[in-house]
């Protein structure tokens, strides 16, 4: 029998070390090397004693049979946009997001939609039978078929998915679940690893879609190695702001869809309900104030309506304060530099703040020029016209550089009722819509003085 070795790895990253370190030499995190006992595999055997796919050799792509993608529909028409039309069977897919966010709750609304074609599994290592229970009676779910299973052996785990052959499975969660021929303790980097190793090989060879429920860390990113984010088909992100009721999911890995899909769900005492009209929601309650705009950004495969505001004050400390919520604060500190060499407009000695309203998180340069003319607007205390909205990249010489699907971003914001548009040149459109007039600029100067006309 082979004897199990000792190795060091990265609790952060999953590096294998040869001996103990204080820093992690791949990802450069402190404290995170910890000792591990590994047990050999048995001969003949998979590192988890499942055996493979079989034999396997050379084959051309003219030789596989061509099949098509057979989805099937959640439920949830939110969550089947961000899955890019439905779950794909035989895929794994990863749903992380904060404790109490709703990851069980939206799941066992899925699985009670889905059990009414095929049959599910739901297992569980965090709650009892009867909590499940209980929240299928909360939520009012026809879910009294639905299997479901306490166990956090992956072994016992497949072996009850083997028996039973469900088309669906959910693991709740994958920190719980340990294998047994892993010497380390549940949650840790190689048990981590194990276990979604064993699900994935199972998934792809019996076809079964299998979900998978992630923990996050402090710092919102997924617990556990890296390398689980790179097995899985799609990777799902749970995300809310403090104290709303509406819950946002987003895509960052998709192999059958768009990445950077947003589905909106508003949280209820009868679980997650999906809002078909999100820019309505984000648009409630806006008025024309001072360092407040409106820009249009595209997530996924559809446009969205949100308002940024932004607050300047006279700073009272040596550094002046560059708070960015929603935003990454490097870009809100390039465009205070550009607003200064091509605009003429410091702010060397002000606190400047910037907010975008409903929790989102923007990571596209559209954003640039609404940014701006927001923290102009407060600088300024001079409101922006009503019923505006404006989109476009700012460069570092002060040029305005066009983004992508600028014409369908006018298209939304016309179906809202707005009347002017300020976007870049490049994106001007052969036919201005009717009933939108659209102001089309070069430069940042140019921007700043035809925004505020």
């Amino acid at each position: 029998m082979a004897k199990a070795k000792t190795q060091y790895q990265c609790t952060e990253c999953g590096s294998v070390l040869s001996k103990w370190s204080g820093q992690c030499p791949d990802c450069e995190a402190w404290n995170t090397v910890t000792e591990a006992r590994v047990a050999a595999p048995a001969p003949g055997r998979g590192r988890l004693g499942y055996a493979g796919s079989g034999a396997t050799g050379v084959v051309t792509l003219a030789s596989v049979e061509n099949t098509t993608d057979e989805r099937r529909s959640t439920g949830l028409a939110e969550l089947d946009r961000v899955l890019g039309g439905g779950l794909v069977t035989g895929s794994v897919v990863l749903l992380g997001g904060d404790p109490g966010i709703g990851k069980s709750t939206l799941l066992l609304q899925a699985l009670a939609h889905i059990r009414a074609s095929e049959p599910c599994l739901y297992v569980t290592g965090e709650e009892s039978l009867q909590q499940i229970a209980m929240r299928a009676r909360r939520l009012n779910l026809d879910a009294g078929a639905l299997d479901c299973l306490t166990e956090t052996s992956v072994e016992q785990i497949l072996a009850a998915v083997a028996e039973r052959n469900p088309g669906l499975v959910v693991i709740d969660s994958i920190q719980t679940l340990f294998s047994e021929q892993v010497a380390s303790a549940p949650g840790s980097v190689t048990q981590v690893r194990e276990c979604a190793a064993a699900l994935v090989r199972h998934a792809k060879q019996n076809r079964c879609t299998m979900l998978l429920v992630g923990h996050v860390t402090k710092d919102g990113a997924l617990a556990g190695p890296r390398v689980l984010e790179h097995m899985v088909d799609a990777v799902l992100y749970f995300e809310s702001d403090s104290g709303s009721r509406y819950r946002v999911v987003r895509s960052v890995k998709n192999r059958f869809g768009t990445v950077n899909e947003l589905g909106l769900f508003a949280m209820t005492g009868t679980g997650l309900k999906p809002v078909s009209n999100p820019s309505a929601i984000f648009l409630s309650g806006v008025e024309s104030t001072s360092g407040s705009v409106v820009t249009v950004i595209r997530e996924g495969t559809r446009p969205l309506l949100l308002e940024l505001q932004a607050l300047v004050d006279t700073s009272h400390l040596a550094n002046p304060r560059r708070v960015a919520l929603g935003l990454d604060h490097n870009r809100l500190a390039m465009l205070l530099a550009v607003l200064h060499r091509h605009a003429g407009v410091s702010m060397s000695d002000q606190d400047v703040f910037i907010n975008v309203v409903g929790g989102i998180r923007l990571s596209e340069t559209g954003c640039d020029l609404p940014v701006a003319l927001a923290v102009l607007s407060s600088f300024r205390d001079r409101p922006l016209p009503k019923r505006q909205v404006c989109f476009g990249e700012v460069g570092l010489g002060g040029e305005i550089r066009p983004v992508y699907n600028g014409e369908e971003r006018l298209k939304e914001a016309l179906t809202h009722g707005f009347e002017r548009a300020v976007i870049p040149a490049a994106n001007a459109p052969r036919k201005a819509p009717a009933g939108l007039e659209v102001i089309v600029v070069k430069t940042l100067e140019e921007a700043l003085d035809k925004a505020f006309d």
